[in-house]
């Protein structure tokens, strides 16, 4: 199949890049041009808020699958209905997960009927927003959609830990080594779904040119659903780190500190998500999450021990985190000596 990214150099994407170039397909990525080429894939260069130079790039070319990485609002999708409709036959927008009700209704298992609302993100709204503006387009002009939502998904160079800084990642670990502590929000018992890329991967590429994925929305994660508790305490035996200092503090005191946390705790993070995969399964038959995290993280540390360049980190955020450390040691004695 001839297919296009736009986007293409996140986290989750490099590894559908690499996966669909090794399944075969003709791989078109259409951006500014600021990354390294991708071996095997085709380039295009330009803007997409610049119309008049994405138009160029698309001109004579036709797809079968566009697959759009970088779309955040409702604005993003009726500019591409506009320059996809006569030129894909399915026009995947990646999604999230994060823009399901939270927590969920009884049995507490997330589909995809899970209704979409989250107050606490606006990320996840224009998500939301786009959903909409993607499934008025079908209804009035047929337009092929699929939607995809992935949940929090990690690669090679991405350290997957709540509160962890997403540029850099190695903060966390360092702070293990140094024998800082590390801030699990809540008691640390709820349960969440991480995702390798790898698998994202291969999911996603099972739904391209499926026509029963047309006109549908789908996630995509791992089966296994561990707690905050064992997902960080795991990290730490694969760094080697015998004795980790974790201290557990309630969300919304750590909202309260650092309010721009609001929406990956409260709109995500925080409350348990277990993903019913029922769906994908019957469109992709035979796919499995085939990576533990146990198994991942460890490929995860491997990559950044590699090269000493890579473990950089962010000094910005360990003041902010010491900071709310001493903020919480102070009101934890202050209440002990009113309580005693």
């Amino acid at each position: 199949m001839k297919i296009l990214f736009i986007g293409g150099s996140g986290v989750i994407s490099r590894a559908v890049t690499l996966q669909t170039i090794a399944a075969g397909h003709e791989l078109w990525l259409l951006n500014r041009g600021q990354h390294r080429q991708v071996e095997g894939a085709r380039s295009l260069t330009a803007d997409m808020t610049d119309l008049a130079s994405v138009r160029a790039a698309l001109h004579g070319h036709t797809w079968d699958v566009v697959v759009q990485w970088i779309a955040f609002g409702p604005e993003d999708i009726q500019r591409d209905v506009e320059l996809f409709r006569d030129r894909t036959r399915q026009y995947i927008f990646i999604s999230s997960a994060s823009i399901y009700q939270k927590p969920p209704a009884p049995p507490n298992l997330i589909t995809e009927a899970t209704p979409r609302e989250n107050q606490h993100w606006e990320y996840s709204r224009k998500k939301i927003a786009a959903e909409l503006a993607l499934e008025a387009a079908h209804a009035a002009t047929n337009f092929p959609y699929t939607i995809v939502r992935p949940s929090l998904t990690y690669g090679d160079d991405q350290i997957p830990l709540v509160l962890n800084a997403w540029q850099k990642p190695w903060t966390m670990i360092d702070r293990l080594q140094r024998g800082a502590p590390l801030i699990i929000p809540g008691d640390g018992t709820s349960l969440w779904t991480i995702t390798h890329n790898t698998d994202f991967a291969a999911g996603l590429i099972g739904l391209f040119g499926n026509t029963g994925a047309i006109g549908e929305a789908v996630h995509i994660t791992s089966d296994e659903a561990l707690s905050w508790n064992q997902y960080f305490a795991i990290t730490a035996d694969a760094a080697g780190i015998t004795s980790p200092k974790f201290v557990h503090i309630a969300s919304d005191f750590i909202i309260a500190c650092v309010p721009a946390v609001e929406g990956t705790l409260l709109g995500d993070k925080a409350i348990s998500a277990v993903f019913d995969n029922s769906k994908l399964k019957r469109l992709v038959p035979g796919f499995t999450a085939k990576t533990p995290f146990a198994t991942g993280i460890r490929r995860t540390l491997a990559w950044f021990q590699a090269d000493p360049a890579r473990r950089q980190i962010d000094g910005e955020l360990n003041q902010r985190w010491d900071k709310l450390l001493a903020a919480y040691t102070r009101g934890l004695a202050a209440a002990k000596a009113e309580f005693p």
